[in-house]
């Protein structure tokens, strides 16, 4: 059994998709509130948020972290506000943009994902979460003594497994690779070898948190429904909710698994995200995120 530092804090960050704006709420009060961070692990959008909140406690404390997650989310809004998919007018007035299951590109999406491979779609590889990445990742401040230990996981295609990189190996490759959907981008090739999204593997993984010390207390941050009423009829919904079920049992095992000496402190997003559709998790609607953000600041102020 590794040994307990008494004050260590260990943060782990779901993935999922614009989703993961309910878990940017959560750390945004968690570090006005004044807490520290001193491992984080994350998956797809977590790693994100994860990678902007260690470099910038680096740059200025819990008031750089959080302005580093801002300038990411903002990204997201300015790409969204140019891109093709968009909500229809009637479900934009009606549901604030956030629906985008009526999009005719969206329909064409899911047809196109059902009948080819992201090859086939894809053939030049354009993966547009470069472009949203580009310039934001300070392997400098990541790589500095004062950096918490940051690990961001994805999975290997021909093993399954989860690969952690830490600190040192973290850029924008990694980044794309743990949030790489099969689905919709060509695998992401890093020296030679291929990954996945990191959800499948584990989302997130708390092995990395729990050595070379375990922590006193684990803060796990959801970014996609545990639960979800009524029973999904869509092939692309009902992969979403498979995939969820999938990702949440590893989670399960993980958390059983947890010594008793270690405190866990959870936010759920069940409340904020069980009602709303696959197709919101591509929307980058600035209104939807804000949204997100402040139910994830409202679970962080009520716990």
């Amino acid at each position: 059994m590794n040994e307990i530092k008494s004050d260590r804090v260990a943060l782990a960050l779901q993935g999922g998709g614009s989703h993961g704006a309910f878990a940017w709420g959560v750390v945004d009060r968690l570090l006005e509130r004044g807490q520290r961070f001193d491992s984080i692990c994350g998956v797809s959008s977590g790693a994100m948020i994860g990678t902007m909140v260690a470099q910038g406690l680096v740059k200025d404390g819990p008031a750089g972290a959080r302005a580093e997650m801002r300038k990411l989310w903002q990204r997201v809004a300015d790409a969204h506000s140019f891109s093709p998919l968009q909500a229809a007018p009637l479900d934009r007035w009606l549901f604030g943009g956030w629906d985008l299951s009526n999009s005719m590109l969206w329909q064409g999406m899911e047809m196109a994902m059902r009948m080819f491979s992201p090859a086939q779609m894809n053939p030049f590889g354009h993966n547009p979460m470069r472009m949203l990445l580009d310039g934001l990742v300070r392997p400098d401040l990541l790589t500095d003594p004062k950096a918490p230990r940051l690990t961001v996981s994805a999975t290997d295609v021909e093993t399954g497994k989860a690969v952690f990189f830490s600190n040192a190996d973290i850029d924008v490759d990694v980044l794309c690779a743990s949030a790489c959907l099969p689905f919709v981008f060509p695998a992401v090739e890093i020296k030679g070898r291929a990954y996945w999204d990191g959800g499948y593997a584990g989302n997130p993984p708390l092995a990395p948190l729990l050595h070379p010390q375990l922590p006193a207390e684990l803060i796990l941050v959801r970014a996609q429904a545990a639960h979800r009423p009524g029973t999904p009829t869509s092939p692309t919904e009902i992969t979403n909710r498979l995939n969820e079920i999938a990702c949440q049992n590893v989670l399960a095992a993980e958390l059983a698994a947890l010594p008793d000496s270690i405190k866990l402190r959870a936010y759920d997003a069940d409340e904020a995200l069980m009602h709303l559709p696959i197709s919101s998790k591509m929307s980058g609607e600035k209104a939807f995120l804000k949204e997100l953000f402040e139910a994830g600041r409202t679970a962080a102020v009520t716990d």
